[in-house]
């Protein structure tokens, strides 16, 4: 689901297909140009904000709702030909976050993300909102075999590093001084963080230095701090 213009004008650019678009008056305008501008063809289905916030069960507060073609995701070894950055996420269940770390893997410049069988789904309608739309042009891909792909990741030339707490840790300074040319950054859910499996698979285990008696960020913000160095 791409809730509102913006987003889904991001969505169709990048190639996804629409199956219908509801919208409230006031915004038929706007979705109309959006699709003339992109060269997308849709029902579009109009009615007023009370009866739509009644079959969404919310506010619609942009005033546009598509409902969009789910894609067919590609191969783990098509995602990463050619990337020099991508996120590896295990176990991140709250959509927010997932969001999030797409806006900031589009916004920072990573190549591609993994997602694990344990993960959130990308597509749900909370992530594509928290993350602007950005779900639609990020390449990403759901594996299956875990953790295994992260030895597949090592086995295309990627440097795997798990950022978590762990004594024998690197900071992240440290990491990205090395200067590795293709590097998998693996992040967890707060609380639990990696699993053990995970950690284990990893090439290195990275921290961010932290001030302040705060041990760790927010997981979306670790992303974003971890990929502005690597950058």
């Amino acid at each position: 689901m791409a809730e509102g213009a913006k987003v889904i004008e991001r969505a169709l650019r990048a190639g996804h297909r629409p199956r219908s678009i509801l919208v409230s008056e006031r915004w038929l305008s706007g979705v109309n140009e959006v699709l003339a501008h992109t060269g997308a063809t849709a029902d579009v289905l109009v009615a007023s904000e009370e009866l739509m916030e009644t079959i969404t069960g919310y506010q619609v507060h942009r005033g546009a709702l598509a409902a969009m073609e789910r894609p067919a995701l590609p191969q783990l070894r098509d995602l990463v030909a050619g990337a020099r950055r991508v996120v590896v996420l295990e176990g991140i269940v709250d959509h927010t976050n997932v969001g999030a770390i797409f806006r900031s893997a589009a916004g920072i410049g990573a190549d591609a993300i993994v997602v694990a069988p344990t993960c959130a789904d990308p597509l749900y309608r909370r992530s594509v909102k928290v993350s602007m739309g950005t779900v639609f042009q990020v390449p990403w891909t759901r594996v299956q075999e875990w953790p295994g792909a992260l030895t597949d990741l090592k086995d295309e030339g990627f440097t795997v590093a798990a950022l978590a707490l762990a004594d024998h840790a690197v900071s992240l300074d440290d990491f990205a001084a090395d200067r590795h040319e293709r590097v998998a950054i693996v992040m967890g859910a707060e609380g639990d963080g990696l699993s053990s499996s995970a950690v284990q698979a990893a090439d290195a285990v990275v921290t961010i230095p932290m001030a302040g008696g705060v041990d760790s960020l927010n997981v979306a913000a670790a992303s974003a701090v971890a990929l502005w160095a690597l950058k």
